[in-house]
């Protein structure tokens, strides 16, 4: 029987007490998660975070010390990986060189018994689905990276698993492919609404996949919620600075609601608070303007001025670093053009406006 939580949402895949430890070290400490039917869920996280650790688990290629798995509400954590009916594509594709992508793709199935007559038909669908018709004959080798990462997607698909687990699977490719893998792998998550459990450790991947991030640090479970809660409203400083780039001056809450902030000079409102007393005050580089020459502030604006002691061009965005006299701030400005980029050079004497409904506190 398939369990469900309160708001109503299938729970899929359930996990409980999940642990791990490789000699002295946690590799997992306790952990709990549930990963919804249809959802597109990222373990995000630094090298050594738990994330690989706890898809190994689930995928019964390591064995954990203590917790439960349940898929539909039926206990795996004792069955071999082929009997788990979990899909699973690897960073290195994992395919065989020796064999045709038809071949490749129905590698699962056979281990599996699927009859031949429905095995074409099944191959040639996930084929399909991944868009390499025509390519059922050819080799690995006379493929580019992201047709390849396409077959062993297509291999994981070929036997309808409960639920895909990819293990940082854009990770060997260059920026253009990856980009077109991600767009892919949306497509193919929208069209067949698999359970989808994904691991990286690249931030915008994760923010552009997600119904869900489960951001992991130190071996535990740092942060889960949707990607506009962990870019907007982070719980702990690691959370603020994974996600982004963020300016976190030091602050602290009043009785009134406001936030003290002494590196600013001012306390105001803030659009959202996590905990009270001291912390520290999140203020995206993005929500902070240029003000133009001349200009008033907008309505419930806060004013800074400063002077610009870095500048540094990445195309679209421009990156300023303001001196306000008290603290350097991060500020993200469109480009716009050659001359705009110019009126930003170092020493340049700058206003700027924040609004206190963008920012965040976070108690410490």
């Amino acid at each position: 029987m398939t369990t469900t939580i309160s708001d109503d949402r299938v729970v899929k895949l359930r996990i409980r007490g999940l642990a791990k430890r490789y000699g002295k070290v946690d590799a997992l400490r306790s952990t709990a998660l549930d990963v919804h039917q249809g959802e597109f869920l990222t373990l995000l996280g630094p090298s050594g975070s738990g994330k690989t650790t706890l898809l190994s688990l689930i995928a019964g290629l390591a064995d954990p010390d203590a917790g439960s798995i349940t898929l539909d509400g039926r206990d795996i954590v004792h069955l071999a990986p082929q009997r788990r009916g979990l899909g699973m594509v690897f960073q290195n594709y994992a395919l065989f060189p020796h064999m045709s992508v038809e071949d490749n793709v129905a590698f699962g199935l056979r281990a599996r018994r699927v009859d031949t007559a429905s095995l074409r038909g099944r191959v040639d669908k996930a084929l399909a689905m991944v868009r390499l018709e025509g390519f059922a004959h050819r080799l690995p080798r006379e493929l580019s990276g992201g047709q390849q990462q396409r077959v062993a997607l297509a291999r994981a698909l070929a036997y309808e698993p409960d639920v895909v687990l990819m293990d940082e699977p854009l990770g060997a490719l260059d920026r253009n492919l990856r980009d077109g893998m991600k767009a892919e792998i949306a497509r193919i998550h929208r069209e067949l609404g698999t359970t989808i459990l994904y691991v990286t450790h690249d931030q915008e991947e994760a923010m552009v996949l997600s119904d869900r991030i489960c951001l992991m640090n130190q071996a535990r479970v740092e942060q889960l919620g949707t990607p506009e809660e962990l870019y907007f409203t982070p719980r702990s400083r690691f959370a603020a600075e994974f996600l982004g780039e963020s300016n976190l001056p030091a602050a602290r809450s009043l009785p009134d609601g406001r936030v003290d902030i002494p590196a600013l000079g001012m306390a105001f409102v803030p659009g959202s608070l996590h905990g009270q007393g001291d912390g520290i005050v999140l203020i995206r580089p993005e929500s902070i303007q240029v003000l133009a020459p001349g200009a008033d502030l907008p309505a419930g604006a806060i004013g800074l001025q400063g002077r610009v002691v870095r500048r540094v061009f990445t195309g679209a965005l421009t990156r300023l670093f303001v001196d306000t006299g008290r603290t350097v701030l991060c500020v993200l400005q469109p480009t716009g053009s050659q001359r705009a980029v110019a009126a930003f050079a170092p020493g340049s004497a700058v206003s700027l406006h924040l609004q206190p409904a963008h920012c965040h506190f976070i108690a410490q």
